[in-house]
Formats: structure tokens, sequence, C-alpha cells
């Protein structure tokens, strides 16, 4: 019987969600959980992997198991009794026999946090980038992202994705105001704290993270908005700009 598991979590203390010899990741405690639980051999697939300390809120897994009456709500309960305070299971679910929560998905979304005045309060979540930023440039940057391109340059070398075509539907720089401004008062100015939202039918290894990092130097005024469509057309992972750190970044949305 195939289940569907509905989960976030806070990656800061694990290597990404793919099992790795000799270091944590989410994929290997679920698995473990499960495996203990069911007395049964669990492998778990999950809707696509993300990086060393990248976090996600209502990230998609599925598993087979031998059993066909299990209790999923009690599942699901037992499973947050042992998980560890870093992942949290919303639900657990009886999905069809060729659900796969990797191949099915249609749509997948990131938000990626930067701050660009010292907060202590935020830093977890978020990126200190105390650069001058020029947004509008940002944004004028992200709109050449929209629409169906070979993203082979803000792929991380040595993938072994078969295409890097990625059809992206949104790309925007926006500001935001945290909880801790909003609720308690801490000072803060307009364009403080900003949020960089994309959209795609798929992404590729580090390329949340390189795109980012890649318009974070058109903001600064290394490079010109239309340094993009130069990236998009010939570019290689070297042409771009650098990853920046993934604590920053949420994996919030899947669509099927």
């Amino acid at each position: 019987m195939r289940y569907k598991v509905i989960l976030s979590y806070d990656g800061s203390s694990f290597a990404g969600w793919q099992v790795q010899p000799g270091t944590p990741t989410i994929q290997e405690c679920l698995q473990k959980s499960l495996s203990t639980l069911l007395n049964e051999s669990i492998i778990v697939t999950g809707a696509g992997r993300t990086d060393a300390k990248v976090n996600a809120i209502m990230y998609v897994a599925h598993f087979d198991s031998l059993s066909d009456n299990l209790d999923a709500g009690l599942l699901a309960y037992k499973l947050n009794a042992i998980l560890p305070q870093e992942i949290k299971v919303h639900s657990v679910s009886e999905a069809d026999s060729g659900f796969h929560a990797r191949f099915d998905a249609v749509e997948r979304e990131y938000t990626y946090f930067l701050h660009r005045k010292k907060d202590p309060f935020i830093r977890k979540y978020s990126w200190f980038c105390g650069y001058e930023l020029d947004v509008g440039k940002m944004n004028e940057a992200a709109s050449k992202l929209l629409g169906r391109h070979d993203f082979k340059c803000f792929q991380k070398i040595g993938s072994d994705n078969k295409t890097s075509i990625c059809t992206v539907t949104k790309a925007v720089w926006e500001s935001y105001s945290p909880s801790h401004v909003r609720i308690m008062g801490y000072p803060a100015e307009d364009g403080d704290y900003l949020m960089f939202t994309i959209k795609a039918d798929r992404f590729l290894r580090n390329m949340v993270r390189a795109v980012v990092g890649t318009l974070i130097d058109v903001g600064r005024g290394k490079q010109d908005a239309q340094w993009i469509d130069e990236l998009l057309q010939g570019g290689t992972r070297s042409d771009a700009g650098e990853s920046v750190p993934g604590h920053a970044l949420f994996l919030r949305g899947i669509k099927y």
C-alpha cells in the first residue's frame, strides 16, 4: 500500500533531504522512524532534493508498506513523538498506487529571505546582505527568468539531471515585515527585509541559491539586467553569480 506524507522541516541541522553516508539528512530520519514503527524496511521518496540547511514547509513524500490497514492518523502522531524537533509530520494518508511525490509534481515554489541591516532575531532563517541594493533592477533582471529556458548556468557542477530546461512562472523580489518588527516594535525601515519568490515546474540542484546570488550582483550594480539574457543564452555556472547560503531558503509549496 502506498502512503503520502506531508511534513515541514528546519534544515539547519541537516545535510539536505537525500540520504548521504555519515551525515544526518531528513530522508534518513524519516525512513528510520517509519521502519521502526512499522517493523519493516521503508524507503521514502521525496518531492525533490533540498540542499544542506534548506528548509521546507508542506513538503510531500511517499512510501510503500506491506500493511494495507495502517491507522494513518496514529502513525503521524507516533512519528512526531520520535522524530527530532526539527521535523514535523502534518499528515499521513493513503495514496493511489501510482502516486509519485517527485514525478507527479507540476509546480514548486521557493522563497529566499534576506535582511539588509544587522538583526539578531532573524539571522537563523534570513541572510544578512549589507550591500546597497537596487530592488527595481533586481526585479527587472528577475523578469527575464520567466518562461521556458535552459538554466544550466545556475546548476551545480556535476549534477546528473537529464535536462536543464525549466519553465519559470514567477520570479519577484518584495519587501516584507517580519513578526518581531510588526508585533514587538523592533526598529526597522521599509526595505530592510526582502524576500525573493520563484515558481517553476522543476528546479535544478542549487538553482535557486545561484539565481539569488546572480540577482544580488545586479542589485549591487556589478552587472546590468541584460546579463541574465546572456547567461540563459549560453552561460556556464562559472559565469553566473555565487550561490547564497542555504539557511535562508524555504521550499514553501508543491502543486500536483
